[in-house]
């Protein structure tokens, strides 16, 4: 899959953000119809969102749009919009609140006929936000419940609420964390969906962090998710994109390292060995994978 290091949010009822984030550095535009919309914007929202992903210019843009809750009046009439006026253009269609897989079933077996339908070559992928007790309880059968399901992501807000723990911050997601726990608060649930989703051949995209303009708190949070697993982060402002994408991407020392990794393995390999030694250090084949999983990523993205 393309990278999704950062993924923007943008409010599907605002028009002039949707140009913006089509013209910004990041890979993945998230058009929303879901919290940053006011309920009695909801229908203007979504034909706002269909008529921009069909008149912008998106260049090589990841598209995705979030869809409201499925137990609401609306995430149904979300989903069979924008699939059927615009799923030629989608990359995914991101679910809110996943609880269990029986989300992911809906949404699958309606996108199955709307395809067939509209005849589309091609075939629209599903990223599913866990954001409650029970979703992240759930979360090893949601990972597997569907191979249309490209990425999982956590939903510190909803998440914290759902399990009643202590608001901190105005936003709720991620401020002012170090004043009250010590380490990383979050290292359970978001380990827990890091495991699950490498565990199914998925990426992880960890949530939002609320003050945009706190940027070494950003980039302090970005390393940690990274450093778990994660392959990107939400971001709710275009200022956070620039140092997402530089955390989620290879350094030139990951690169240099990798390339080392690599060579050294493969004249192991031509002399039938297995193992290798790379400066006094063991080098086995989950260090290649990782190694490579580098290489291909800074490939992608023209830094080797």
């Amino acid at each position: 899959m393309k990278p999704r290091r950062s993924i923007l949010s943008i409010p599907g009822h605002v028009k002039k953000m949707h140009k913006k984030a089509g013209q910004s550095m990041v890979d993945v535009v998230m058009l929303d119809l879901e919290d940053s919309v006011p309920e009695d914007a909801k229908e203007k929202a979504r034909k706002l969102v269909i008529q921009s992903l069909h008149s912008l210019d998106w260049g090589e843009k990841t598209l995705t749009v979030r869809i409201n809750c499925l137990d609401t009046p609306f995430g149904y009439k979300d989903l069979l919009d924008i699939a059927e006026e615009a799923g030629r253009l989608l990359d995914a269609v991101v679910i809110p609140k996943v609880n269990s897989v029986k989300d992911i079933h809906f949404v699958s077996r309606m996108l199955d006929g709307i395809e067939i339908s509209k005849n589309f070559s091609n075939r629209i992928g599903i990223e599913a936000s866990i954001e409650t007790a029970e979703g992240l309880e759930q979360v090893a059968e949601i990972a597997k419940a569907c191979d249309r399901l490209k990425t999982l992501v956590f939903g510190i807000a909803d998440y914290s609420a759902s399990i009643g723990a202590r608001l901190v911050s105005i936003s709720g997601h991620g401020e002012k964390e170090e004043d009250l726990y010590p380490g990383h608060r979050w290292n359970f649930a978001l380990s827990r969906i890091v495991m699950a989703a490498k565990a199914n051949g998925l990426m992880a995209i960890d949530a939002p962090y609320g003050n945009f303009k706190d940027q070494d708190a950003l980039r302090r949070f970005a390393i940690m998710a990274s450093a778990l697993g994660c392959d990107g982060k939400w971001a709710i402002h275009p200022d956070q994109i620039e140092i997402i994408n530089q955390v989620f991407s290879p350094s030139q020392e990951d690169i240099d390292r990798a390339f080392k990794v690599l060579q050294a393995h493969q004249e192991a390999e031509a002399k039938g060995r297995g193992a290798v030694a790379v400066e006094g250090r063991m080098v086995d084949r989950a260090t290649v994978r990782m190694a490579k999983q580098l290489w291909e990523q800074a490939k992608y993205l023209n830094l080797v």
